[in-house]
This record gives C-alpha cells, structure tokens and sequence, in this order.
C-alpha cells in the first residue's frame, strides 16, 4: 500500500504547519505527516518552513533572530485567511510530539538547514525523538545531505532520506550511500521505472508534491512506497480504488 503523507499537514485546505493542519490530516484519513523545523534564537525547535515569517504570518523577519515566544504570538493564518477564519499559532516540535502521542501517524520532519546549517539541530531534534520514544515513527529528511549522514551517527535507528529536486543517476545508490533507506526526489526527477528499480534494491520513493488526481493515480498503481501530498483526504479517497 502506498502511504500518504500530508504536505505540510493538510496544506491545501489549512494553514501549513500548524497543529490545525496536522489535525485536519489525520482525520482526512493520511498515514503521517510531514513538516518543517528551524531553530529560534533562544535554541526552541519551530515548526515553519521559511527562513522568515514574511510569507505564511503577519510578522516579518528571520526566525533564526526571534525568539519562540516572538514566533508564537503571530498569527499563522494571515494570508489564508480568505479561506481560513480560525486564528493559528507557529506550533514547537515538542507540541506536535505531544499530540502525536494519542495517534499512530507518521511523522516525516524536514531539517530546513541546507542554507542555514543550524549548528546542533540533529542533536536537538534527534533528542525530542529519543525522549518521546518515536524513533520508529519518525523518518528524517533534508535537502542537506551531510545533516543526514550525521543524523545516522547520531541514532541509527532513525530512518533517513534525501531531498533533491534534479534528477539523479541511480538515486537508490547514492541513497544508500548516505546510509538512508528512503528517497524523496521532486516528482517530475523521477520515472515510474526508476521508483520500481529503487523499491526493488529496498529504497523507499517519496516523491514530493504529489497534488494532481492523474499523478496520485498513477503512483498507486505502481504501489509507490508513499506520496507526500498538500490533500490527503484526495488522496486517501482515490486510495481506495485501489
């Protein structure tokens, strides 16, 4: 069975990364979410996808500069509000940790750290995982695949996989190569044959941003390990023929 993953929660419905969107997922029917992590200026782990707070909240500037309770008193939801009425935080990775306490959803955390290294960051993040005893539930992923590497010498039982958005010569080696077990390539990089050839060597293909219904349809057919997609409930409702 492929496993769906939703995008930045439910982000085609909700505000991305926000508690309302990982709730919203889960009860669209996903398996897991996926989500972005930075670091504040007094060392909290933020649940947001930009190096700034200009495009998804009312505020402006770097996180990497705020301090988390500057990030939590900002209104997530600012641009979306044309479709969502409901006032919505910057949420903690420790705050996503807690709920996912009463559920059984995967949790795919993308380390934003390919352009600002973030000293410490897998250490940190790597110790969340490890005091809410979610190592099997949690898989890794960055654009930076150094931070990966590190992530593997640091908990080995951690899944890994790494982000790329160019296509790449045989990418379950290379994957292999990094000590990841997975994959998760921009979907246009990758063919049907290459996700075959990569599930066949034991490497999980994620493709990313998996929205349209034709795509969706096509990566079921060929049981796709997962897709990671803005609308789960879509994407669970034509899962189901197959």
């Amino acid at each position: 069975m492929t496993f769906i993953l939703a995008h930045r929660g439910s982000a085609g419905t909700h505000p991305e990364n926000t508690m309302e969107a990982f709730i919203a997922a889960e009860k669209a029917g996903a398996d897991g979410i996926e989500l972005d992590v930075q670091l504040t200026a007094d060392g909290e782990i933020a649940v947001i996808h930009d190096l700034t707070v200009d495009r998804t909240t009312n505020g402006s500037g770097y996180v990497n500069e705020m301090t988390f309770s500057e990030l939590s008193k900002l209104k997530a939801n600012y641009h979306s509000l044309h479709f969502f009425k409901k006032s919505c935080r910057i949420p903690s990775l420790r705050e996503v940790f807690l709920w996912l306490e009463g559920n059984n959803l995967l949790c795919n955390i993308e380390l934003k750290n390919a352009v600002n290294p973030y000293k410490g960051m897998e250490e940190m993040v790597i110790a969340l995982v490890n005091e809410f005893s979610l190592e099997k539930r949690v898989l890794i992923s960055s654009f930076n695949h150094k931070s990966l590497v590190l992530c593997k010498e640091i908990d080995p039982v951690i899944e890994t996989a790494p982000l790329y958005n160019e296509a790449l010569y045989k990418p379950w080696d290379y994957a292999v190569s990094l000590g990841a077990s997975g994959i998760h390539p921009k979907l246009k990089t990758i063919s049907d044959q290459e996700i075959l050839a990569a599930m066949d060597c034991g490497v999980a293909v994620r493709p990313y941003t998996v929205n349209k219904e034709s795509d969706m349809k096509r990566l079921f057919a060929i049981s796709c390990s997962a897709i990671i997609t803005d609308f789960p409930g879509r994407a669970f409702r034509l899962r189901e023929q197959y």
